[in-house]
């Protein structure tokens, strides 16, 4: 039974607008982990090269990488070889995207229900610390207890990429997991380069740094929004860090941490609407860069500074750092005697064992202490592969590699850090095996575990008010938010007909979101269903619009009604006056509580689906949704 809230009529049988916002709190992360993911072959054949060039003309790769580049404004100028160019100065804008992805965690993804915090900040602080113990236990005595800093940090772009590659079925989770754990452990691994591997500190630089960047938290306060001022202000921090004697990666990362993420405010979309259509009105060069300047603007700091940088640093910054650190002269003397050193031996270990060792048990210690009120966001299963794959190290350990060593133990500690990566992800890719090999509903409790998800959905299925079509006691219920004027929508239809509509445990909900600045029709057309709703014909005007998406005139709709075999009179009636507008603007409330912005937008049992909605991307969704639902 659907329920109706009879209003007063709209004057006109049209509407123009129509009331909603866009808030997407995972796409960006999505979009985080495949560039990531993406990357992370081209990384791979950079290392891969920088291992080749070094062992055929190790003179030649030393030339290029020891040459010094100066940077000069006036009487002030910067020199320094390639490679330090490299690790401290392009490096600064990864370690800027770590900072952007870790704020945008705290402000919009998993981390925004503060509770969830304590999970990966212990985990992350744990894996690290473990693991440095094992370097200085197997390393005590040596005289090479300064190298502990290169055991401790995954490199999160090889380690989601190995788990991409090797362990490609993985549900979406499992990655996302990875990434907020390892988060932490960027951050505190420049943290302890900072501390640690600073010889001598310059006071006045470092005052001047630490001014510099309290001036860009007031210019971001006051609310100014000039690039140019943000990046002199970044590159003065910079400089003085750099001066200081301290790493000026650490600058990246500072200032990534105070781009804040938000998503674009009701009035900020209108606004940028209506700028739109005045250059269409009128499409002159001042209208035009209007337009250009409120998109823009909609986004958050956050979100246009990962937009720009993280493809530069993931396809370019990151494989060039690769190219300029890896090469190591590999001959079977060299192999047989690093691997019987204790540098090496100890980065191997602290990696492939005391990784994988923290992770498990720091979670697993946590849900104990917490009352398993805190868990996982995964199966056990996934967090043990999790702590294998976080076996993999590069970035940050080649930087304190090369702080901390020099000679014949920088290539050891080296070759270290690159075994013990071949090694996490083959036993990553054992331990995922494993679990594929397990019963269906001990395999899904090992990857997805029982931790309460987040709930996207804000407004739950009301069987008195909903469209369903399915049973009632369905193990899954998708909801779909859409636009009977959308291609997309209707491009979905199919879909939903082949992956849902077929599974006898699913139940199925339509809810409207008509845009009504891009789809002048969608609003009438919405109104149109629920007018055959009343008449007990819903789900047949829905196919029928659906179906005829370019046809959705009131001549049109009326025909519909008249096809099937509606009380006529009453359908134009309550088109006429608008009858069902409001019970249309709560499916758009709705929607603008959810966070939903465009069509079609599926959830299933509560959770946003995110990516394809062809027939297998659904179908393998609801898969994860029922196997999730019967573990509760």
């Amino acid at each position: 039974m659907i329920r109706q809230n009879r209003v007063v009529a709209d004057p006109a049988l049209e509407r123009t607008s129509t009331p909603w916002t866009s808030r997407d709190v995972t796409a960006p992360l999505r979009a985080f982990l495949r560039t990531e993911s993406g990357s992370a072959g081209i990384l791979v054949a950079a290392i891969v090269a920088a291992l080749i060039w070094a062992n055929i003309d190790v003179k030649s790769y030393e030339s290029v990488w020891n040459a010094d580049f100066t940077i000069r404004l006036g009487s002030f100028g910067i020199t320094r070889d390639l490679r330090v160019w490299i690790n401290s100065g392009l490096m600064a804008f990864f370690f800027l995207v770590v900072g952007l992805e870790a704020r945008r965690e705290v402000d919009l993804g998993d981390l925004r229900d503060r509770r969830r915090l304590l999970l990966p900040i212990a985990t992350g602080f744990i894996a690290m610390v473990i693991p440095i113990g094992i370097y200085l236990a197997i390393n005590a005595g040596s005289g090479d207890l300064d190298g502990w800093g290169v055991a401790m940090s995954t490199d999160t772009a090889l380690a989601l990429g190995a788990l991409s590659l090797l362990a490609r079925r993985l549900p979406e989770r499992i990655r996302v997991f990875l990434l907020t754990m390892f988060v932490v452990d960027d951050i505190v691994a420049l943290i302890v380069i900072a501390v640690f591997y600073t010889d001598q500190v310059s006071v006045m630089p470092l005052v001047t740094a630490v001014l510099a960047f309290v001036v860009l938290l007031l210019v971001k306060r006051a609310g100014v929004d000039q690039p140019a001022i943000y990046a002199l202000l970044g590159v003065t921090v910079w400089a003085a860090l750099l001066g200081s004697g301290i790493d000026p990666v650490v600058a990246g990362l500072a200032i990534g941490l105070t781009a804040t993420a938000y998503t674009p405010s009701r009035e900020t979309l209108e606004e940028a609407t209506g700028l739109v259509r005045l250059f269409r009105e009128q499409p002159t060069p001042e209208l035009a860069r209007s337009a250009a300047v409120g998109l823009t603007s909609t986004q958050s700091p956050n979100a246009r500074l990962q937009r720009f940088w993280h493809p530069w640093t993931s396809y370019v910054i990151v494989p060039l750092f690769g190219l300029a650190n890896a090469g190591i002269v590999i001959t079977g003397g060299f192999l047989k005697h690093a691997y019987t050193q204790p540098i090496t031996l100890g980065v191997i270990a602290a990696y492939v064992i005391g990784k994988p060792l923290a992770v498990f048990g720091t979670s697993w210690l946590v849900a104990k202490v917490s009352r398993r009120r805190i868990l996982p966001a995964v199966g056990w299963g996934a967090v043990f592969g999790s702590g294998l794959i976080g076996g993999v190290g590069f970035t940050v350990s080649f930087l304190i590699a090369a702080l901390a060593f020099t000679g014949p133990e920088l290539a050891e500690a080296k070759l270290g850090v690159l075994t013990a990566g071949v090694l996490a992800s083959g036993l990553m890719w054992a331990a995922f095996r494993m679990i594929a090999a397990l019963p269906a509903r001990r395999r899904a409790q090992a990857l997805l575990g029982t931790a309460e998800q987040l709930v996207d959905l804000e407004e739950m299925v009301d069987e008195d008010r909903d469209h369903i079509r399915g049973p009632a006691d369905a193990t899954v219920t998708v909801v779909e938010y859409g636009d009977f004027e959308c291609p997309y929508c209707g491009k979905a239809e199919p879909a939903v007909r082949a992956s849902l509509l077929t599974d006898a445990d699913v139940r199925f909900v339509w809810r409207h979101l008509p845009l009504t600045d891009v789809h002048p029709h969608a609003q009438l057309a919405a109104e149109a269903a629920e007018a055959a709703a009343v008449q007990g014909a819903f789900w047949e005007m829905h196919d029928l619009l659906l179906s005829h998406q370019e046809n959705l005139t009131g001549a049109d709709l009326m025909g519909y009604a008249k096809q099937l075999g509606l009380d006529e009179g009453r359908f134009h009636e309550d088109l006429k006056r608008h009858e069902f507008s409001a019970r249309v603007a709560q499916d758009i409330d709705s929607a603008d509580l959810s966070g939903v912005s465009g069509t079609p937008t599926f959830f299933i049992n509560g959770q946003r689906h995110y990516g394809a909605y062809d027939a297998d991307s659904l179908t393998k969704a609801v898969k994860i949704a029922r196997a999730r639902a019967s573990l509760a």
